[in-house]
Order: C-alpha cells, then sequence, then structure tokens
C-alpha cells in the first residue's frame, strides 16, 4: 500500500543553484525534486524508506533578486583527509579569514510550495519497520514541526518552514501562473548507485497551471 503526503513549504528566500553556472550562483526558477527530498528528509529520515516527488504546486509568482554573499573560495579535498586519517599529512583547514570572497547570487524571493511525495520501502528496512508506521511518524512531526535539522532551501541561509497540508483544501494558484511555462532542464537528483560514479539525473521542468508533474516527466541522466 502507498502512502502520499501533501506538504507544504516557504520561506523568504531560497537559491536553488544551476550547475552551468560555476562563479557567480544563479537560482532554478522553481525547488528541484531533491530540494525538496532533502526538506522532507530533515523532518524524518530512515534507512527503510526512499522518498518519490510526485508534483509540485507553485503557490506564489516567481520572482528573482540578487544579493552578495561572502563565500570561502576554497574546500577541503577529500585526498587530503584521507592523508591526515592515515597520518602521512597534517589535518587540513580553511581560514575564513584569509579565503573569503564576495559573489554575486540571483536568488529567488517570496517563495511557497505545496510538494506531493509518496515513500517506498527499501531494503535496509527490518521485520519491525512498515509504511504505516512510517506514515505516522512522519505526519506526527509535521504537525508538531519537529526535524533532526534545520529544513533550508538550496543554501542554510534561507530557513524553510514546513507543514503538513490539508489534502481536503484546494491548492490555490496565483494568477500569474497559469498557463502553460517550460521551465527547461533542471536537476532531478544524484545517481548513488555506484558510489564511485555519482552521475547527476535531469528532466524537464513544465509548469502548467502552478503545478510540475515530477513524476510523469523523462529523467535524463
Amino acid at each position: 500500500m502507498a502512502y502520499g503526503f501533501m506538504i507544504e513549504m516557504w520561506g523568504d528566500r531560497a537559491l536553488f543553484t544551476r550547475p552551468e553556472f560555476s562563479v557567480e550562483r544563479m537560482s532554478y526558477d522553481v525547488i528541484t525534486p531533491s530540494a525538496a527530498r532533502g526538506i522532507i528528509e530533515s523532518v524524518f529520515w530512515h534507512p527503510g524508506l526512499v522518498y518519490r516527488i510526485d508534483r509540485i504546486h507553485v503557490l506564489n509568482p516567481i520572482r528573482f533578486t540578487n544579493v552578495r554573499r561572502n563565500e570561502v573560495k576554497s574546500k577541503a579535498l577529500g585526498s587530503s583527509l584521507r592523508s591526515a586519517a592515515s597520518g602521512t599529512a597534517p589535518l587540513p583547514y580553511i581560514n575564513t579569514k584569509e579565503d573569503i570572497q564576495q559573489r554575486a547570487s540571483t536568488i529567488l524571493t517570496g517563495v511557497h510550495y505545496v510538494v506531493e511525495v509518496h515513500f517506498d520501502m527499501t531494503d535496509k528496512a527490518v521485520e519491525a519497520d512498515n509504511p504505516g508506521k512510517f506514515c505516522e511518524m512522519l505526519k506526527r512531526r509535521l504537525r508538531k514541526g519537529q526535524c533532526y535539522s534545520q529544513p533550508y532551501f538550496g543554501t542554510r541561509e534561507f530557513p524553510a518552514f514546513v507543514k503538513e497540508w490539508n489534502p481536503n483544501k484546494p491548492v490555490s494558484v496565483c494568477e500569474e501562473n497559469r498557463g502553460e511555462r517550460d521551465l527547461g532542464f533542471m536537476l532531478y537528483d544524484m545517481d548513488y548507485s555506484d558510489p564511485r560514479n555519482i552521475v547527476p539525473m535531469f528532466y524537464r521542468a513544465v509548469m502548467r497551471d502552478g503545478v510540475i508533474d515530477v513524476a510523469g516527466s523523462e529523467v535524463h541522466r
């Protein structure tokens, strides 16, 4: 038996970085399925289940603004960490005072979504695990506002607020989002089936009357 949920997500700002812009950050027009999955996992995660995003309802008009953010220009390399762990090199570190730089970012403002999602059981579920148990745990955490970590929209500076959406309540669409709008290819998720070769997956996001049918879209690797 499949269990589906409607989860409301909103916040003042969001940044879902497009991978083709390597220096200055540019956000996608809407939340990506992988970002929506990450927000839900911050509320309730278990190795015995995996979330599948079905549809994304875009309630607010899509608005952009430009900001400048402080970022570090370096990152810790996995090879350096492995060398430090084996004792052949000192522990690497990043001095944010010396390594900081300002970068321009084009971000979203006033984001508001309703995400339709279901979950599937995985082979890591034990005998005591079952869909009904996970369903009640997720609903309880959503209603109480509990989370394992603070949900955020793309970057930690932009917190996300999450709650359960009443499935009997219609999802209203703003006039600006009516009609059909092709948002182009967007990141769908990352394929971790081979840890040595993690592959990004993309899909063609088309918004029709404020709704993106993620489940019905073709995924490209």
